[in-house]
C-alpha cells in the first residue's frame, strides 16, 4: 500500500499547492485512532486556516472537491468525509488495501527497508568493564543497541556495532588484586580480604586457571598465566582476558556480535588524550586553578566548568571520552549513539561541550545519547538480587539459562529505555497469550502450520488475484501490514525499538482475529489463494519485525 499511499500524497501535495503555494509541504496523512473515521486522515485544512485566513470546514469542502476529482483518489479511493473543524477522513477502496500483499510478497526480508543512503554510523553500547559477567542491566543495553542497530539497518545507515572498555584503572586493579587473593588461598571473609574485592565464584575460577597457566582466548586477546601468585601484572593480563571471554560467552549466547572492541588505553597510548587536551588549551578554552587544569564547558551550555586534570596530574574520566568522540568523528561516523544507564546523565553536557570546545567540525548534539533505568528480576513472586556466578548481581547468562534468549531480548524491549522495569521470569516461560513473545512467535508458527498444511509452492502467491480479500477481517489485517514500514521509520527516529514490540503484537492480534474469523484452506481455489498471500505475507512482517528484534520466528511451536 506504499505505493497507493504515495500516489496519494503526490495528489494532496499538488492541490495544497494550488490553494496556497508552498503548502505541498503540509501533505501528510495520519491513522484515524478509531478505524470507524476511515483508513487516512489529513489536517492541512486546519493547519492552512490561520494563515490564509479561512474557515478550516470551507477549506476543508475545497480540498475535499479538489482532491476527489483527482485520477490517484478517483481509482483508489471509495470516500473523503469532512469531520469536526475541518479533518479529511479518506475511506480507501478494497483495491487499495489489497496492494500491500503484493508490496510485502515482493518486497520479502527487504518489506519495509529503505535503500543505502551512504552514510556510517556508530552506535556503541554495553561497553562493560571485564570485571565480572554482564549483569542484567548490560543485558538491556545489548538488547536496546541491537535492536537500534537493526533499525537504522532498515533506513539504509551503514551501521557499526562497538563495545568500548575500559582495560585499565581502579576496577582493574581491584580485579587484579582479588583474583591474586583467592591464588594465595585467601576467601571472602577472611580478615585479608578487603572490603572492595570481588566476591563472586567466578574470582575462584580465574585464580585457579591461572595457577594451571591456562591460556584464554577472547574475541580481541589472548594470554596464557605464568601461575606465578607474585606476578600481579600477569594476573591482571590474565584476569582481563578471561572475563572478556566469559563477555564474549554472554553475548555469543545473546546472539550478538559486536564489529570492534576499542580499549580506553589505546586513547593514551595513540596519544589522543594528550593532543584532545593540547587542542583544548591551544585554542583558550582551559584555565588553571587550585593546581587542577579546568575546561570551560559553561560556555556551551554545562552548568559548571569541569575539571580535565587534577592536581595530581591524572584525568578525570570525561577527558577520554572527549578524545574517543573525536576519534569517532574522524572514523567517519556522522551520527554517534551512545547507550548507558541514567546513572550516566551527568556525563552528556561536559562531553558535548569538550566536543565543541575542540572546534573539530563536529555539530551540536553530537553524540545522541539512549539512557536506560535497571532492570529487576522477579521469579516466584519474589524480587531475585543474587547470583551465585556473579556473587551479587543477577547476569544475564543467568536469565538467558532460566528463561531464552527470545525471550530476554523481547521482554527487555517492551518498555521505554528510561522507564523501569520487571522482568518476570515466570511469565517468560509461559506457553500461553500472556506470554508477548509467544503470542507473536505463535502468529508465525500458526501461519507456517497453515501453508504447510496447503503445501503448495509459497512463490507462486504473489500473483494470486487478491479481489476476493474484501471482508473487513481481511481488510483490517492489509491495513495493519501498511503500517510496518512507517512504524521502522518512527521507532528508528525515536531510538524506540520498543514501538516495534507494541506493533507486533498488534499485527498478532490482527491475525488471530483473521484467522478465527475466516477459513483459509476453502474449497474454492481464488479464495484459498488470495487468503494464503494474505497470510504468507503477515507471516513475512512477523518475521521481519522480529528479526529488526533479534529474535527468532519459529516455524513450530
Amino acid at each position: 500500500m506504499q505505493s497507493v499511499k504515495n500516489d496519494l500524497l503526490a495528489a494532496l501535495a499538488a492541490e495544497l499547492d494550488q490553494i496556497s503555494p508552498g503548502a505541498c509541504a503540509r501533505a501528510a496523512f495520519e491513522s484515524p485512532k478509531q478505524a470507524a473515521h476511515g483508513d487516512l486522515a489529513c489536517t492541512a485544512a486546519m493547519q492552512l486556516a490561520k494563515p490564509l485566513k479561512a474557515n478550516p470546514r470551507q477549506l476543508g469542502e475545497q480540498l475535499k472537491t479538489a482532491l476527489e476529482a483527482t485520477p490517484a483518489f478517483r481509482q483508489w479511493v471509495s470516500a473523503i468525509e469532512i469531520a469536526g473543524p475541518g479533518f479529511l477522513n479518506i475511506r480507501l477502496k478494497p483495491a487499495a488495501k489489497q496492494q500491500v500483499v503484493r508490496e510485502v510478497l515482493a518486497g520479502g526480508a527487504g518489506y519495509g527497508s529503505r535503500p543505502a543512503r551512504g552514510e556510517k554510523m556508530m552506535v556503541e553500547f554495553v561497553s562493560a568493564n571485564p570485571t565480572g559477567p554482564l549483569h542484567v542491566g548490560h543485558g538491556r543495553q545489548a538488547a536496546l543497541g541491537d535492536a537500534l542497530c537493526n533499525l537504522f539497518a532498515t533506513q539504509g545507515w551503514q551501521v557499526h556495532r562497538e563495545f568500548y572498555y575500559n582495560d585499565a584503572g581502579v576496577q582493574i586493579e581491584t580485579l587484579a588484586t582479588s583474583v591474586q587473593l583467592r591464588a594465595k588461598g585467601f576467601k571472602p571473609g577472611d580478615a585479608e580480604w578487603p572490603e572492595a574485592a570481588y566476591n563472586g565464584d567466578y574470582i575462584q575460577d580465574i585464580a585457579a586457571d591461572f595457577l594451571a597457566r591456562k591460556t584464554v582466548q577472547a574475541d580481541d586477546r589472548a594470554f596464557t598465566a605464568s601461575g606465578d601468585v607474585e606476578d600481579l601484572a600477569g594476573i591482571r593480563q590474565f584476569a582481563v582476558a578471561y572475563l572478556r571471554r566469559e563477555q564474549d560467552k554472554d553475548l555469543q549466547a545473546f546472539r550478538l556480535k559486536f564489529d570492534e572492541y576499542y580499549l580506553e588505553s589505546s586513547l593514551y597510548t595513540s596519544g589522543r588524550v594528550e593532543s584532545t587536551v593540547q587542542r583544548l588549551v591551544a585554542g583558550g578554552k582551559t584555565y588553571e586553578q587550585d593546581g587542577a587544569l579546568w575546561l570551560r564547558t559553561t560556555d556551551y551550555g554545562d552548568d559548571k566548568d569541569r575539571v580535565m586534570r587534577k592536581s595530581d596530574g591524572g584525568y578525570t574520566y570525561f577527558v577520554p571520552d572527549v578524545a574517543y568522540h573525536i576519534a569517532k568523528w574522524e572514523r567517519g561516523y556522522a551520527k554517534a549513539i551512545n547507550i548507558q544507564g541514567t546513572d550516566h546523565h551527568g556525563t552528556i553536557a561536559r562531553v558535548r561541550a569538550g566536543l565543541q570546545a575542540a572546534d573539530v567540525g563536529i555539530p551540536a548534539g553530537y553524540p545522541d545519547y539512549v539512557l536506560h533505568t535497571m532492570v529487576r528480576v522477579v521469579r516466584g513472586g519474589q524480587e531475585v538480587k543474587i547470583s551465585k556466578r556473579a556473587g551479587s548481581y543477577v547476569t544475564l547468562r543467568d536469565l538467558i539459562e532460566w528463561t531464552s534468549a527470545d525471550a530476554v531480548r523481547f521482554f527487555l524491549l517492551s518498555r521505554k529505555p528510561d522507564t523501569e522495569y520487571t522482568f518476570d521470569v515466570d511469565l517468560a516461560v509461559q506457553e500461553n497469550n500472556d506470554n508477548p513473545v509467544y503470542y507473536v512467535q505463535y502468529a508465525h508458527a500458526r501461519i507456517c502450520s497453515v501453508l504447510a498444511g496447503w503445501g503448495g509452492d509459497a512463490a507462486g502467491l504473489a500473483g494470486a488475484d487478491l479481489a476476493p480479500l474484501d471482508t473487513s477481517a481481511a481488510q483490517a489485517l492489509m491495513l495493519q501490514l501498511a503500517k510496518y514500514p512507517d512504524v521502522l521509520a518512527a521507532a528508528a527516529q525515536d531510538f524506540a525499538p520498543h514501538d516495534v514490540t507494541f506493533y507486533l503484537r498488534e499485527l498478532a492480534a490482527s491475525y488471530h482475529s483473521y484467522y478465527d474469523a475466516e477459513r483459509i484452506l476453502v474449497g474454492d481455489e481464488a479464495v484459498k489463494l488470495a487468503r494464503l498471500a494474505l497470510v504468507a505475507a503477515t507471516a513475512r512482517v512477523l518475521h521481519n519485525g522480529l528479526s529488526v528484534l533479534g529474535v527468532s520466528a519459529p516455524a513450530k511451536m
